[in-house]
């Protein structure tokens, strides 16, 4: 029985463009769903302390407003750590196993989180889930890029980065369910938020098991034919130059830190990740502080992020539409500008938290899209990519500190901090095309120049002139990279 890989070999295969076209439809209705879900959980789980703090945590463990913030960041830091290094784990161990294993593990932890009794077993219960959730989000990155080209993943992407603001719509009106069983067993509502979110994630992940193929052979709903298109367009879409050169080299690394338009997306990250992360775990308590009691409160607090879903999805599809990225940004968190004016200016204040939602996570899988469209060659748009997701979650860690209780429900601290920094994204995301496309221009103007170190002597004539040309072109597109002057830069 022949596999892909054998089909691959045969002579006279030609893509056929309709039935490439529905075997990524059949990719789309079945593991990115999956993965949308997985996602979803993650970040359902990560912030749902909002949800539990409302329906009485804080008052039942008898934290202060620090305390507070300490367990939230008992999760960001192993988090973090967890995703810069998880590579390896990645690349060893097969998706199959690996990312249901980690979603059933994380949601047995979630439920340990109903039957915490003091402030030190929540700190545990916190860091252990951060660990293990640590390798989700750049195990689907990975995962996806095993079935998409890098023109496809970007939108694909953006679809299950837009499930974390459907994530927030969920957890309050699942929390507004659930906390009507307060008492019930002697419990608090707050625990069984936890426990029984913790048992739903527990069951996803066993049937992960099942729904998660390893590579487009193991897919069912694929015909043998559309599996060697599926692999076979991947293949064509990976630059084939860089085989003999695209090795890891702290070079790479370096060439990454130090790109202009790398370093301006990093801050952009930042500052949203203050944004985002200040709404998904405080949202529910600002709601909670405009006076509407706590189930109330729970349910308000679902408009606001269904409101950020659907312009999410927008943005994202206008953005990959016309592959612009900037202009998408610049629109999308001018909504935010004016909702954190409403929220501090005015007595409308839920109401400006529809426009702050839809602008903050409107722009998140934009900006993810952004920075790895203009990193290349491989472990440079590896490492840009890790540096969007380390600056947005210490973005979160900035968030849990400009909400103190004492200062609600105006929070005019934390308005104004979100306030400057949605005005400098839109500035940053002005500043950063300009620099894009002045570099365009130049290397358009100095691609002899540029190419100069990588065309020598050639040594004979016909096939030895031109494996020669071929070796120094693919040296050249690994060493310059994104700034080779045939890469244009994505605006």
């Amino acid at each position: 029985m022949s596999t892909t890989k054998d089909r691959l070999a045969e002579p006279g295969s030609t893509v056929d463009t309709e039935e490439q076209r529905k075997a990524i439809r059949i990719l789309d209705l079945t593991i990115l769903p999956v993965m949308a879900v997985f996602y979803l959980l993650s970040f359902l789980d990560r912030t749902k302390m909002g949800n539990a703090r409302v329906a009485g945590l804080q008052k039942d463990l008898g934290i202060n407003d620090k305390q507070y913030a300490l367990a939230i960041i008992a999760l960001q830091v192993p988090f973090i750590l967890v995703e810069l290094s998880s590579n390896l784990l990645l690349r060893k161990v097969a998706p199959q196993l690996l990312m249901p294993s980690i979603l059933t593990i994380w949601g047995i932890i979630v439920v340990l989180h109903g039957f915490v009794t003091s402030y030190p077993g929540l700190i545990i219960v916190r860091a252990i889930l951060g660990v293990m959730e640590g390798p989700m989000v750049p195990g689907i990155v990975l995962y996806l890029s095993g079935f998409y080209t890098r023109r496809e993943l970007a939108f694909r992407i953006a679809i299950f980065l837009s499930s974390g603001s459907l994530a927030g719509a969920f957890s309050g009106l699942l929390a507004a369910a659930i906390q009507n069983m307060d008492g019930i067993g002697g419990k608090s509502g707050w625990r069984w938020i936890y426990i029984l979110e913790g048992i739903f994630s527990t069951l996803v992940g066993i049937l992960g098991f099942y729904l998660v193929p390893n590579t487009p052979d193991d897919l069912k709903y694929l015909s043998a034919r559309q599996k060697w298109l599926i692999v076979s367009r991947l293949q064509q879409d990976q630059p084939t130059h860089l085989n003999d050169h695209d090795h890891f080299s702290l070079q790479q690394i370096i060439a990454s830190i130090c790109s202009p338009h790398v370093i301006c997306v990093f801050f952009m990250f930042y500052m949203t990740g203050t944004h985002v992360f200040g709404l998904a775990l405080f949202l529910p308590f600002m709601v909670h502080q405009l006076g509407f009691s706590s189930i109330k409160s729970q349910l308000l607090s679902v408009g606001p992020f269904v409101g950020g879903f659907i312009v999410t999805l927008f943005s994202a599809f206008w953005s990959d539409w016309y592959n612009i990225r900037a202009i998408p940004i610049m629109i999308t968190y001018s909504f935010a500008v004016v909702g954190y004016l409403m929220y501090f200016a005015t007595d409308v204040k839920y109401g400006s938290l529809y426009l702050i939602a839809a602008g903050v996570f409107g722009t998140s899988p934009v900006l993810f899209a952004w920075m790895g469209n203009n990193s290349e060659p491989h472990y440079r748009r590896a490492t840009s990519g890790r540096l969007g997701f380390i600056a947005l979650n210490v973005g979160g860690i900035t968030s849990t500190w400009i909400y103190p209780s004492n200062e609600a429900p105006s929070f005019k601290k934390a308005t104004v901090i979100n306030l400057v920094f949605a005005v400098l994204i839109i500035l940053s995301a002005g500043l950063n095309a300009l620099l894009l496309h002045r570099a365009n221009s130049l290397k358009e103007k100095k691609r002899e120049e540029l190419l100069a170190p990588y065309i020598g002597a050639q040594i004979g004539n016909g096939e030895d002139q031109g494996k020669t040309e071929k070796y120094e072109m693919s040296k050249a597109w690994n060493e310059l990279g994104d700034r080779h002057p045939d890469f244009l830069y994505t605006i």
